[in-house]
């Protein structure tokens, strides 16, 4: 990958985590800009004109080519590397566990998360879906679950890109209310993730300061 991409990204989100990730165990040099979602400045007309949607991470390649949605971002970075799944089989398996991930977890964790944990003072605006999104997230958390009984990563090419995306949320699901303990392949798997060479946590990956990784 020749180009130096500049990343748009937030504190304490799960997905700008991904990419950030993916970036750090990797060692690539990434010009990394953060944006306080909570005090608008992804609504901003200067972010709106690089990013019409205003959604962050989002990815900026030389020549102003934009990337975004986190799994893209982060399957792009991790092109070429040994985090990238290399058979068909694989590859499909990546594909498939990315898009339970934004369907089951992320699309569930994520705003129980947000409205118990980040924002607790919205809490009561949204109090009719809370138990929704959290039993549905009890379900997919449930599925992955049961694949990690059998399985050490979420594709047979071992660690990779697939378990980033996946991880990203549902290491954070205990903010959200979300009982880890319940779900004791999920909370192993976790844990080989967090062994991963080169792995930050999450407080230590988003600090929140602008920079140039791996420069």
């Amino acid at each position: 990958m020749a180009q130096i991409p500049t990343l748009y990204v937030t504190q304490g989100s799960g997905n700008s985590f991904k990419p950030m990730q993916v970036a750090a165990q990797l060692g690539l040099q990434c010009e990394v800009n953060y944006l306080n979602v909570l005090a608008g400045e992804s609504r901003t007309p200067e972010f709106l004109s690089i990013n019409p949607l205003g959604q962050l991470p989002y990815m900026v390649l030389d020549g102003g080519v934009g990337v975004g949605e986190s799994n893209a971002i982060a399957w792009y970075l991790a092109e070429g590397s040994e985090l990238m799944p290399a058979t068909p089989l694989t590859r499909a398996q990546s594909i498939r566990w990315m898009n339970y991930e934004q369907t089951m977890l992320e699309a569930n964790i994520s705003p129980v998360r947000f409205f118990t944990y980040i924002v607790p003072e919205m809490q009561k605006d949204h109090e009719a879906m809370i138990p929704v999104w959290r039993e549905r997230g009890n379900q997919g958390l449930a599925v992955l679950d049961n694949y990690l009984g059998r399985n050490d990563f979420v594709t047979d090419h071992g660690y990779s890109v697939a378990d980033i995306a996946v991880f990203g949320y549902t290491h954070l699901a205990d903010e959200g209310g979300f009982d880890l303990s319940q779900f004791k392949h999920v909370s192993a798997w976790i844990a080989r993730v967090q062994e991963q060479p080169g792995y930050l946590p999450i407080d230590q990956l988003l600090t929140g300061q602008s920079q140039n990784l791996a420069a």
